[in-house]
């Protein structure tokens, strides 16, 4: 049994059967490898029911790009990547020339590690207002792509699905993208990590409030989720640094390594219920983020935000998004 709490697929097939994703029933993964830019993207797709029920995921597509570039201040690795992850979301839904898209910023944008939709949404190339006014030498070059961050529940009082379906309602876009915060179980994935989805997405998942889930079945549109795991639950930073002191340990005290062999035996989901219990008396469920948060998050957001400026537009370079974005 999985206890631990993460976001990503890929590490919902690693729990359950390694790297390789293999033996799975209903879930087929593929990795490709970038060495010379340091990126590698595994593709995991849910083909049934089966599938779905062993991963705790609804039937899809989970494409997930890791890069320890991403937390780099490294503008060139930084639009490698955005265009890698253009090519993916191609791939994972095609787009008439016509076609409007609805872009939601989910997240609180007071709430650094939570802010990421909203500072995306800044950084758009939004279109959908331009009509007759748009600059001759981008004719047929653009798609009509609106943004929209609409806060957290706990400032509006609204459900953001509510306000979304709304909008959808009024609007009719025939694609909706979500960029939402997520939580990771491997620390290492935090900040560095890319996962699109075209599954829809659970507002607040990564920091354990789910609400109401936006996806194709409650609002009568596609919907592509874009998230970055931007913090790890502390039970799960404490069970990680537990096995590296174990590991230490038993190298240190060999007449003790039996014990510590012991210890490490134990099923990682089993060592992080016992931590769990142990700590919610004094840490509650507490999340953790790396102090350089600020200036990765906004990296971060120029990533995706290129990835779609890019992807959504045809003809469009990033030279031509720097261009028109000023």
């Amino acid at each position: 049994m999985n206890n631990f709490r993460t976001d990503l697929a890929i590490e919902m097939a690693e729990n359950l059967s390694g790297a390789s994703g293999d033996n799975i029933p209903g879930v087929e993964m593929t990795v490709e490898e970038d060495e010379n830019l340091g990126v590698r993207v595994t593709w995991v797709e849910i083909t049934n029911e089966d599938g779905a029920s062993a991963m705790g995921k609804p039937m899809g597509n989970y494409i997930t790009l890791e890069s320890e570039a991403m937390k780099e201040n490294d503008a060139h690795s930084h639009e490698e990547i955005a265009k890698i992850l253009a090519r993916k979301l191609g791939r994972l839904h095609q787009l008439g020339e016509d076609a409007s898209i609805l872009i939601i910023g989910l997240g609180n944008r007071h709430v650094t590690p939570d802010a990421l939709g909203p500072l995306v949404c800044e950084k758009l190339l939004v279109t959908r207002h331009l009509g007759d006014t748009t600059p001759a030498e981008l004719h047929g070059r653009l798609r009509a792509v609106a943004a929209l961050a609409p806060g957290v529940m706990g400032i509006t009082g609204i459900e953001t699905a509510e306000i979304v379906k709304g909008v959808v309602e009024k609007t009719a876009p025939d694609l909706v993208i979500a960029i939402d915060a997520l939580a990771a179980r491997a620390t290492r994935r935090i900040n560095a990590t890319i996962q699109i989805a075209d599954t829809g997405i659970n507002p607040g998942a990564g920091l354990g409030n789910k609400r109401t889930p936006i996806n194709e079945e409650g609002l009568g549109v596609p919907v592509i989720a874009i998230g970055v795991p931007t913090v790890v639950d502390a039970a799960t930073l404490v069970n990680d640094t537990m096995t590296q002191i174990l590991s230490v340990m038993a190298e240190a005290s060999p007449d003790n390594q039996p014990f510590y062999n012991m210890l490490d035996s134990m099923h990682d989901g089993e060592r992080y219920g016992i931590i769990t219990e142990i700590m919610s008396p004094y840490a509650g469920n507490m999340f953790v983020t790396p102090k350089e948060v600020d200036a990765v998050i906004s990296c971060l957001a120029r990533i995706i935000a290129n990835t779609l400026n890019i992807a959504l537009h045809p003809g469009i370079t990033l030279d031509d998004v720097g261009r028109y974005l000023e």
